[in-house]
């Protein structure tokens, strides 16, 4: 039996050769940690369907974002839950809204660490839809996208970083870009999230933000998960509206959608670790059913190697600490 010549194995032997041939690295840099403002003080309130993330009064909120900014994770996605909850999502456009004054007080503490404000319809709508909704019940496509035109521009004056419309509303990136550019805050960064699917993984979300809808479902607007070309028209129309970061949600399900916007888009690509992926390597770790830390290295090197640039997590903090030991 003639011996092999090739020997791939050569350069896996041990563990300085290893690192030194691996293709896909994290880093901090690629880490934006997801934070929920509600409001009062002193709050910290523990989700349960997620352990180890809570709910924030907002002077929580910025001793979470200086201890992940203090990890090394360069930004922090923001979600607010606001109490009051009209139809017109008047607290999103508040100057003085929830969101607002997180932004405000999160920049004001961390200078140097981005605010990236999810701009949004359901968490300040008491029918809970990322849009408005006619007499019909149905989703109102145009008066929503010129309700969150307001609503990114409201955000980006409290000095939001950039701001990431995740309704999927067809036409909000051009319209967003244009109400920027036209406030004179045309460096303001669009993140969209272009590829957004109708996931069953949102649920220990809708718990944290305070979002789920109080009818229906959002397969109207949000992506069917059986569509990938559908996806890439998605991204493509983004990119033409003027978004400068493209995003695919959820990640871990979605690996080959990933792929294939990295090869169709030359922007920053961004993918999100929903709740459902991070609730469930969490209940199988606490269970001894896996090795939590690998776990969670393996699966967010798995989604940096389908081609996510940016990875959102929500062990973020937790994982720029390892990679930093």
């Amino acid at each position: 039996m003639a011996l092999p010549s090739h020997r791939p194995r050569r350069t896996r032997q041990s563990d300085p050769w290893r690192r030194m041939v691996r293709e896909t690295r994290l880093a901090p840099d690629a880490l934006i940690y997801p934070l929920f403002v509600v409001p009062g003080r002193a709050v910290r309130h523990a989700v349960e369907s997620m352990p180890g993330i809570s709910q924030l009064s907002v002077d929580e909120a910025v001793k979470e974002a200086q201890a992940a900014a203090a990890a090394g994770v360069p930004a922090v996605l923001l979600f607010a839950a606001p109490e009051h909850k009209d139809a017109q999502a008047s607290a999103a456009l508040d100057p003085q809204g929830l969101a607002a004054q997180a932004i405000a007080a999160i920049k004001e503490a961390c200078p140097q660490l981005l605010v990236w404000a999810d701009v949004c319809l359901c968490g300040a709508t008491d029918h809970g839809h990322c849009g408005h909704v006619t007499a019909a019940g149905a989703i109102d496509n145009d008066p929503s996208v010129a309700t969150l035109a307001d609503v990114a521009l409201n955000y980006a004056r409290a000095g939001a970083d950039a701001v990431a419309p995740s309704d999927m509303m067809d036409g909000r990136v051009g319209a967003i870009r244009a109400r920027l550019d036209g406030a004179g805050l045309a460096a303001t960064p669009i993140v969209a999230y272009a590829a957004k699917y109708a996931s069953c993984f949102y649920g220990p979300f809708r718990e944290a933000a305070e979002s789920a809808p109080a009818f229906g479902d959002r397969r109207s607007y949000q992506m069917d998960p059986a569509n990938s070309r559908e996806a890439l028209r998605e991204v493509l129309l983004d990119v033409e509206e003027g978004a400068d970061l493209v995003m695919v949600k959820p990640a871990g399900p979605y690996l080959d959608v990933i792929r294939q916007v990295r090869d169709a888009v030359r922007v920053p690509v961004v993918a999100y670790q929903v709740s459902g992926e991070y609730s469930l390597i969490k209940a199988a770790a606490a269970r001894g059913w896996i090795d939590e830390r690998a776990a969670v290295l393996e699966t967010l090197t798995g989604i940096r190697r389908a081609g996510a640039d940016l990875v959102i997590t929500y062990f973020a903090p937790e994982v720029a600490r390892w990679l930093r030991a």
